[in-house]
């Protein structure tokens, strides 16, 4: 099968970026270079992966918890080229890219390169609903990789930690603005997901279940570091810190709670 075949050489470069930036966060160079080639080229394999999938499903072609799973990782991958061609986001490729990796292998362990859709899998709300709410979580995970690597330069600097200064990063400034930045990218999308999950189980005469009672709460999450951030002046580790807060319950509904929601 043609998407299984392109599932190992995505995940083969995909595994390959995330060493390299390890071993460019040690000594910056070359390693950096070959790890972003690394994630361009993985993603571009996913792409074709995604494309398969597409061309030969019967219906909406990410109905399953594994299949969302990947559609969500190649939005993430696609997410972090948006910095991470730029030689300063790549201690940011350390954190996304080991997590990219370790889910795309998630996916694969539960059938997500399959190609198979049952008929009448597709409709409009479902669309709506799995493409906004994965695209939200997407930017969730980029403001959460974003809330880390900020938290740990200010540690360094605080510290005064002079192995900090020879990695060329982002200022805290400008990590703080990109994390505001992507959840008010992020919560409206997943206001619109959840409204039309709401009206599309109410169509179907289905009940509220964990997930999306979680996924509920990881809004209000987000909605509430929009308003302490806005409102009451919550800047630094403390906006930090609530990003990944939210990320966790990102971490659950994607990860903890492994079942066929949108069959």
């Amino acid at each position: 099968m043609l998407a299984e075949l392109l599932f190992w050489p995505t995940l083969v470069l995909y595994a390959e970026a995330a060493l390299a930036f390890a071993g460019n966060a040690r000594y910056p160079g070359l390693a950096g270079k070959l790890a972003t080639w690394g994630v361009r080229l993985g993603w571009l394999f996913h792409t074709a992966l995604l494309i398969e999938q597409v061309v030969k499903a019967d219906g909406f072609a990410w109905t399953s918890w594994a299949g969302s799973l990947s559609l969500f990782v190649w939005l993430v991958a696609a997410a972090y080229l948006v910095w991470g061609c730029k030689p300063k986001y790549r201690l940011l490729g350390l954190v996304v890219m080991p997590l990219v990796t370790a889910m795309l292998l998630a996916a694969w362990a539960g059938g997500g390169t399959g190609t198979h859709t049952p008929s009448g899998g597709s409709t409009a709300f479902l669309v709506l609903h799995v493409a906004f709410v994965l695209v939200a979580f997407a930017g969730f995970t980029m403001s959460a990789c974003l809330a880390g690597l900020y938290l740990w330069q200010e540690r360094a600097l605080k510290r005064r930690q002079v192995g900090v200064l020879r990695h060329l990063a982002p200022s805290l400034v400008t990590l703080e603005t990109l994390v505001t930045r992507t959840i008010l990218v992020g919560l409206p999308c997943l206001t619109v997901g959840i409204v039309t999950g709401l009206i599309r189980l109410n169509r179907d005469g289905a009940r509220v279940d964990a997930l999306m009672i979680v996924t509920m709460l990881t809004w209000a999450v987000y909605a509430a570091f929009v308003l302490l951030r806005f409102e009451a002046g919550w800047r630094g580790r403390r906006a930090a810190k609530l990003a990944l807060v939210g990320f966790a319950l990102v971490l659950v509904v994607r990860l903890a709670l492994p079942v066929a929601h949108f069959s």
